[in-house]
């Protein structure tokens, strides 16, 4: 789940609204901001309160250490 969480935010390469990840899964809106909240914690993804919605971002440089890691199993 966080992983397609991840791969969608990759996707719209920028900012996106928590009601765009939502529409991805068949799941409950409090499960989904539970996984987005593990992601924040780990420090992958940004989040910004814009009026009642939460728009959510990959730090920059965040899978950097992910990539490399593939790259040495090349």
């Amino acid at each position: 789940m966080r992983v397609q969480i991840v791969d969608i935010l990759g996707r719209y390469g920028g900012e996106i609204c928590v009601c765009d990840i939502e529409r991805h899964f068949a799941l409950s809106q409090p499960t989904i901001s539970h996984h987005l909240k593990m992601l924040r914690d780990t420090g992958l993804i940004d989040s910004e309160q814009r009026g009642l919605w939460v728009y959510y971002r990959i730090k920059p440089g965040a899978l950097d250490p992910l990539r490399a890691l593939l790259n040495q199993l090349d």
